[in-house]
């Protein structure tokens, strides 16, 4: 009956973690907190009394998960956006993550007595963000916000996770080796990102060669095809000495821009994957903690959180973005949506492995860092974001029950035109309006219902089309009927 408790559990925990989510979109509370509380109470003090403190497999087990939680964060950026906002978002994820790991560490020096390179291990490990939990809140509380924010922040959060992990392992290493000085860390930082820039690139265009080229008979093989590559990506960067996570979000970031075979079959599986990797991933780091080991740190923990968020993150994001016309709103803004997620917990996991003497301290003290952060950053945005005004209304995107797969030999894709209500098109039958030939509306959507279109079919001001065509006829088509109104009231 061993195997069937465990069963059990495992799937009450990941039924109630899923539904759990309909509590993150009502109340604004971020989904990784939910899944963290309820790691904690069926946990060694809470209801379910389940005894756990293997740090080498909590550590193995949150590995595994931040490998497709961050592929899935690259397959997922729009790289269109992310263009624009490339090289400060790199800057932030690199520079801005060095300059937080230092000042944090200063303070935690100070607050906790710690060594110097006992607080800068502190500071790295809770130096990078965690967006995904920015962006579940405003979108509970249908807030945008105004560009270059939004890319800004996603492409931060999800780059700037390697960099922690180097520090942290870097840090580790001068802890644990004798005469071993922080100069060492220099040319390993350029051998670590430029491996792992490498493989994650390499590794993309073999992924898009082999995909394009299998023809398996299976469409459900295709995944199990991707879960090995993006597994070899991370082990063959760490082989070549090479950062693992780069590598593996490189490949990521390359898929999503590339065009090749059930791209959007494997990036729905991914997601799936993720959301189910956050879950195990959480769950285990909540069974880890001890609840009571955390009470007698809860002062200079809120302490540090506190200079963590008003001077560790708003100096190295000011410092970072001086080359970049921003203005002072938005930087604030940046500043203030830096909160800490997964990977600070994962990474706390590392120094019981190293046998670093305050390895439970430092757990203990991130593990803090992060909930707090997530309740007072978290809870606070959507008003910051109304005071600095960079909110913007929350628009969700419509949900066709039609999909198009773009393959080779076919120059078309989906897209949708919102028709605006003063438009010229308003009112007329799709038959007489100047519709390219190779250009065909699949679908309207029409007050939250959907009509199939005919020639006879009249628009309407704020109907959706969802056309079928090149970029050519549909540029053709969009103005055709979305400016008709405005060209003839001009003349």
């Amino acid at each position: 009956m061993v195997l069937e408790t465990i069963l059990l559990w495992v799937a009450v925990l990941i039924f109630v973690s899923a539904v759990s989510s309909k509590l993150s979109d009502r109340f604004a509370i971020p989904a990784l907190l939910l899944f963290l509380v309820i790691g904690m109470l069926v946990g060694s003090e809470g209801i379910g009394r389940i005894y756990f403190d293997n740090a080498q497999l909590a550590k193995s087990i949150g590995v595994v998960a931040l490998i497709f939680i961050i592929f899935s964060g690259g397959l997922d950026t729009n790289w269109k956006d992310t263009k624009a906002i490339l090289w400060p978002g790199v800057i932030l994820s690199t520079a801005g993550v060095l300059l937080t790991a230092i000042i944090t560490g200063l303070f935690a020096v100070y607050i906790f007595k710690f060594s110097l390179l006992e607080g800068m291990l502190l500071g790295s490990i809770v130096s990078s963000t965690d967006a995904a939990a920015v962006f579940s809140i405003l979108r509970s509380k249908r807030i945008a916000l105004k560009p270059p924010l939004k890319p800004l922040l996603e492409f931060e959060s999800g780059s700037n996770d390697p960099m922690a992990v180097f520090l942290t392992v870097g840090f580790l290493s001068i802890l644990t080796a004798k005469n071993m000085g922080i100069a060492v860390l220099i040319p390993r930082f350029f051998l670590d990102m430029g491996m792992g820039a490498a493989i994650g690139y390499l590794m993309a265009k073999i992924t898009v060669f082999s995909i394009s080229r299998m023809k398996l008979y299976y469409e459900g093989l295709y995944p199990a095809v991707t879960i090995s590559l993006v597994l070899l990506t991370y082990v063959i960067a760490v082989f070549l000495k090479g950062n693992g996570i780069l590598a593996v979000y490189i490949a990521g970031l390359m898929l999503g821009h590339a065009e090749f075979p059930n791209k959007r079959m494997i990036a729905k599986f991914h997601d799936g994957l993720a959301w189910l990797m956050q879950i195990t991933m959480f769950i285990t780091l909540g069974l880890l903690v001890f609840p009571s080991h955390i009470v007698p740190l809860i002062g200079p923990g809120l302490l540090l959180t506190f200079l963590l968020m008003l001077v560790a993150r708003p100096v190295s994001v000011l410092l970072c973005l001086l080359p970049f016309k921003m203005n002072m709103r938005k930087k604030a803004m940046i500043a203030w949506v830096g909160l800490r997620g997964s990977v600070p917990i994962i990474l706390a996991t590392f120094p019981f492995m190293a046998g670093i003497a305050q390895a439970d301290i430092i757990f203990n003290i991130v593990f803090f860092i992060v909930i707090a952060s997530v309740l007072i950053q978290g809870t606070s945005i959507p008003i910051v974001a109304k005071i600095l005004r960079l909110n913007l209304p929350w628009s969700n995107k419509t949900r066709y029950p039609i999909e198009f797969e773009k393959t080779e030999g076919i120059d078309a894709e989906l897209t949708d035109i919102i028709i605006p209500y003063d438009s010229g098109a308003a009112g007329k039958m799709i038959r007489d309006l100047n519709v390219p030939e190779k250009c065909l509306i699949v679908l309207i959507s029409r007050n939250d219902k959907f009509v199939i279109p005919t020639g006879a079919t009249v628009i309407q001001g704020g109907d959706v089309l969802l056309v079928l065509a090149n970029t050519e006829d549909f540029s053709a088509l969009y103005n055709t009927v979305a400016h008709i109104g405005k060209e003839e009231s001009d003349s």
